[in-house]
């Protein structure tokens, strides 16, 4: 069997031969002085960013389906080894304890679950997986092992986060039964005139056709991966081209949403939605939208009320925000309890009515500093210490970003059966919420 016949079954069957999951199959650093070894799938463009984030530890091996990017990292990385297909960087497994996976949404799952498999701790760029199912796998094959994982949401280890999070779980606005997201980009399908407005990354309504010669050094058919086949065309790489798309990625609700959603998520103990809604304009089969909102309805949590949480992307606002009840910020998340307001934004946050809040003493801080945001996952691959972004927490995020956009296309109301992972009454969600893979590539 060629390399390229190779499935995802009979690859892992044969990489993890002798394996037992939570039985590391590595030499762990003996303490937290000792480097790590790290593999790097994904070397240019956000892999490029993360790879500096995790400098400080031995980089043994470089894996890009573009040979440019992988010589530009290994300039500096020189002692590296250097791969195309990542199935090959896992026959030399023995050789790195841990995986930094920025490869492209569509092909999150298939590298990270091959690491977990294979005993290795994992940092995977947001989001997770391209769909909810994948999101599945990946949490419950984690939820084996005490590897380290964190899911690339930068924002979480940032203070402001952790002090909001302090103030909503105190109850400093009381119960909270409504929250809204909102953010200005709108990376999708919508009017040239629009597409410069919001910045769009670029303005084509159409799947391409026509072929076009490949860029030396673009192994095309290792990046498709598991989609499905499609000619080469500028409008999907260099990335983050291909967001838009929904055969490579989710649109701004999956990118963003791994951010801003966070807050809520994380401040609210959220998990698994009883019901989804969506609206915006009419689904496009290839193309995300650009402006899109969504209603989520969460259920009671130990002391916490059922919950109300709308994210809004483009053109729509809370309705808050477009009458001028709270300050007009172009991308926010506002939480209303039952004694006022809290408005924040990646790095600042204010309590409403300011007058009414004019006296008020904060609660003494209960969530430590993070170390850093790539420092804390490092941390973590040496002392087993969790991370606040690990894979159960991220799984969950995942899956309710996704549900975002599976209501959206489906174009229904969706009644949500997270045990199933079944819409009830709607089985026109199904082909969202699990995807057909080309021939060649399995996931489990």
């Amino acid at each position: 069997m060629t390399e390229q016949n190779l499935d995802r079954r009979g690859f892992l069957q044969t990489a993890a031969a002798g394996v037992v999951l939570g039985a590391p199959s590595f030499i762990r650093a003996r303490n937290a002085n000792e480097k790590l070894n790290i593999a790097i799938i994904g070397a240019g463009g956000r892999g490029a960013a993360n790879l500096k984030g995790v400098v400080s530890e031995n980089i043994v091996a470089l894996c890009d389906v573009s040979s440019d990017a992988v010589a530009t990292a290994a300039k500096v990385h020189p002692k590296a080894r250097h791969f195309t297909d990542f199935r090959k960087l896992f026959d030399n497994s023995k050789e790195f304890d841990a995986v930094v996976v920025s490869t492209c949404e569509h092909t999150h799952a298939f590298a990270t679950l091959a690491a977990l498999q294979l005993n290795k701790h994992v940092y995977c760029e947001k989001p997770l997986t391209h769909n909810i199912w994948e999101a599945r796998v990946i949490r419950e094959a984690a939820a084996k092992t005490k590897l380290a994982t964190q899911m690339g949401t930068q924002i979480h280890a940032t203070d402001n986060y952790r002090r909001v999070v302090e103030l909503i779980q105190t109850g400093a606005i009381g119960p909270v039964r409504e929250a809204h997201v909102w953010v200005s980009r709108a990376w999708g399908l919508q009017s040239a005139e629009d597409s410069k407005k919001h910045n769009d990354i670029v303005h084509v309504t159409e799947k391409p056709t026509e072929n076009v010669p490949v860029p030396a050094g673009l192994d095309w058919d290792l990046w498709l991966g598991p989609a499905q086949p499609r000619p080469f065309s500028a409008v999907y790489v260099p990335g983050p081209k291909w967001y838009r798309w929904w055969e490579f990625g989710n649109g701004t609700m999956s990118d963003l949403g791994s951010h801003w959603n966070d807050l809520p998520f994380w401040a609210l103990k959220l998990k698994a939605p009883l019901t989804v809604e969506a609206t915006g304009p009419t689904p496009h089969p290839e193309i995300a939208p650009a402006s899109m909102q969504a209603t989520y309805l969460f259920p009671a949590r130990g002391d916490m009320p059922e919950v109300k949480l709308t994210w809004n992307q483009g053109t729509y606002k809370p309705t808050a925000w477009t009458e001028g009840k709270i300050p007009n910020w172009p991308s926010g998340v506002l939480f209303i309890g039952d004694k006022g307001m809290l408005l924040s934004d990646y790095g600042k946050h204010v309590l409403l009515p300011e007058k009414q809040f004019a006296d008020f003493k904060r609660p003494e801080p209960f969530i430590a500093k993070s170390l850093g945001h790539y420092a804390e996952w490092i941390h973590a691959c040496k002392t087993e210490t969790p991370t606040t972004c690990n894979f159960e927490y991220a799984g969950w995020l995942t899956e309710s970003n996704h549900l975002g956009n599976v209501a959206f296309r489906a174009g229904k109301k969706l009644e949500w059966d997270p045990v199933t992972m079944k819409a009830k009454g709607c089985p026109e969600a199904d082909a969202f919420i699990k995807r057909t893979y080309r021939k060649g590539w399995s996931l489990v």
